[in-house]
């Protein structure tokens, strides 16, 4: 069993890494792979609209978002982490995210997922909601943790000193290995 890691934040060691390896030490501890994936760059293009995604089964622009769900397919679960840009996910992460989910949205359709963010203080709940949007429109079970999932600090050794935020994201972790372990062999519901 696997689950994928997506650090949306353009510094691939820095803060969201952090709390996003505190979660994939969770999984392991649980008995779950993990691979944490960095974006390849911080300037994914938006979804076009052009809608093209409907009949060749993936994104008509080829780049890592296409990548990434190959990967996702073969996944047991999957995390989405970024920082909070302005209150809200870096917005290289969310262009990611829109055409993930509209090119393959539904390939995703009950594989669990958790979300997590970043911040150096405030923007975290409304940066939160807008992650969680993602898995709950393509009905993914949504991962919790032990309080709001988002973590606070400037820089990661100030994460690592958010005692209470490395709990969280130990706990969505914790949450994970344990709802994948439950659903395996389990087939989905029927149409």
């Amino acid at each position: 069993m696997k689950v994928l890691l997506l650090n949306g934040s353009p510094h691939s060691n820095g803060c969201t890494y952090t709390a996003l390896c505190e979660t994939a030490r969770a999984l392991q501890d649980g008995g779950i792979q993990t691979e944490i994936i960095h974006l390849a760059s911080n300037d994914t293009p938006g979804c076009k609209g052009c809608f093209a995604c409907r009949s060749l089964g993936r994104c008509v622009i080829d780049d890592q978002v296409n990548q990434i769900a190959e990967k996702l397919q073969n996944a047991d679960g999957m995390i989405l982490g970024s920082p909070v840009y302005f209150a809200s996910p870096n917005a290289s992460f969310l262009a990611l995210l829109d055409r993930l989910y509209a090119a393959h949205g539904h390939k995703l359709r009950y594989k669990p997922c958790g979300c997590l963010v970043s911040a150096r203080r405030a923007g975290t709940t409304a940066a939160l909601d807008a992650l969680n949007k993602y898995p709950l429109v393509c009905e993914q079970p949504l991962i919790s943790s032990c309080y709001w999932c988002m973590v606070h600090g400037n820089t990661p050794e100030e994460v690592r000193n958010d005692t209470e935020g490395m709990e969280i994201a130990y706990h969505l972790g914790k949450n994970m290995a344990w709802l994948v372990k439950a659903l395996h062999g389990v087939e989905p519901p029927m149409e």
